[in-house]
């Protein structure tokens, strides 16, 4: 919701400082590049103190930082503020994620789509009260306050259920990112038993395990792309490329992001029914497909409908992405979270820039198919979210289960 709000509020905050444009646009830098600095550090600081311990008091901090940057009074205010809703912003991002894979873990079962849908929902409420108070002409403080004081409490009183351990009794299973029964079969150890030879797992991964989440970064980095794409470019494109109304232009975001919406709604399910890696595999290409079509329809309906399948494709990478980075190396998720997660805001801060830069040289309608290749590279990559596919790794979860088992191979209950 603190997102939300800020947003509404920036041609206030642009009028009343008398900003040009130029000027507002590297202002508003400072909080991405300041989140994405401070990722290295937020992973360390959740690994160390516990993802419990940073997200009750800096999600209670970010929630009231849009009253300083709503009444920042002078430009050295507003950076300020903006630096500090970046660093905020980045502690939060890892420890909540970090907190997502340990939930996860409890339950066996994915849910990390499901609180990305909740962000999802938490920013469009912020816009839409904030646009309200806006059109009632209320304060920018009081505006702040009003969209702060709700998340602010929840903040606080959620924050005595968070998870404190580090790995939830071990997990209780051997495999964190691998959903489906089928698949996992014959890969865990019944629940209440402790894994043997876990170090031998770690071990035997480790010499790949950094190479897994750089992976899984530059996965990341392709969907963020896609994502800051359809944010920046879309409504140009329909604008300016298929000369349709201002009014009708916006459709285009708007369909994406009611379509990620539901998309990551719907995730859950999907990545419980198919597995992380055949579900990537399935976005990746509809996402592809989808504005690849939209593109090549060269009309408004057919634009915005793709921008909109664009947008459930684009629904499940992101969680299920964060998901394996924090189960990379399941005693330290915030490492992992912060790695994946540093160069996807990477890719929301350039990837607009990217597609202008490409735009400018060979119009916006082909600078659009970058989305689109990206898109068919997650799908070729995604078996890097099976955490298993290294033959080494096999060979050590084949010792680790064969000394866990009972007589006759039958793992022990």
């Amino acid at each position: 919701m603190a997102e939300g709000v800020w947003v509404v509020r920036i041609p206030a905050a642009k009028a009343r400082l008398h900003l040009s444009d130029g000027r507002l646009g590297v202002a508003l830098l400072v909080g991405p590049a300041a989140l994405v600095l401070v990722m290295p550090v937020a992973g360390r600081l959740a690994d160390r103190f516990r993802s419990s311990g940073i997200t009750r008091p800096v999600g209670v901090v970010v929630a009231f930082l849009p009253v300083i940057l709503g009444s920042a009074r002078t430009i050295g205010i507003l950076l300020a503020g903006l630096l500090a809703f970046g660093v905020a912003g980045g502690l939060l991002a890892v420890s909540i994620n970090a907190q997502g894979v340990l939930v996860e873990r409890a339950y066996q079962r994915p849910l990390m789509a499901s609180f990305h849908a909740s962000y999802s929902l938490g920013g469009l409420s912020g816009a839409v009260t904030g646009g309200i108070l806006a059109w009632v002409r209320a304060g920018s403080v009081a505006t702040c306050l009003v969209v702060a004081l709700p998340p602010a409490v929840a903040a606080a009183a959620a924050g005595r259920w968070l998870l404190a351990g580090p790995a939830v009794a071990h997990h209780r299973r051997l495999v964190p990112d691998c959903y489906p029964a089928v698949e996992c079969e014959g890969r865990r150890p019944r629940r209440g038993r402790p894994i043997p030879g876990r170090g031998a797992i770690r071990e035997a991964g480790s010499g790949r395990g950094s190479s897994r989440v750089l992976a899984l970064g530059l996965l990341a980095l392709c969907s963020v792309i896609g994502e800051g794409t359809a944010g920046n470019w879309s409504a140009i494109y329909l604008r300016d490329d298929l000369r349709t109304t201002s009014e009708l232009a916006v459709s285009g975001f708007a369909a994406f992001s009611v379509a990620m919406t539901v998309g990551r709604l719907l995730g859950d399910r999907l990545a419980a029914r198919f597995g992380p890696v055949r579900l990537v595999r399935g976005c990746g290409l509809l996402a592809a497909t989808s504005l690849a079509a939209g593109l090549a329809s060269n009309a408004p309906v057919g634009a915005v409908a793709g921008f909109a399948l664009f947008g459930a494709g684009l629904s499940c990478l992101i969680p299920q992405l964060l998901s394996a980075a924090g189960n990379a190396d399941p005693d330290r998720p915030g490492t992992g979270l912060a790695r994946v997660a540093g160069l996807g805001y990477i890719g929301l801060v350039g990837g607009p820039v990217l597609i202008g830069a490409c735009a400018a040289l060979t119009g916006l309608p082909l600078a659009l198919g970058i989305p689109v290749l990206l898109g068919l590279c997650v799908a070729a990559s995604a078996r890097v979210l099976d955490p298993l596919r290294s033959p080494r790794l096999h060979a050590a979860v084949a010792v680790s289960a064969s000394a866990h088992a009972g007589p006759g191979g039958s793992v022990s209950p």
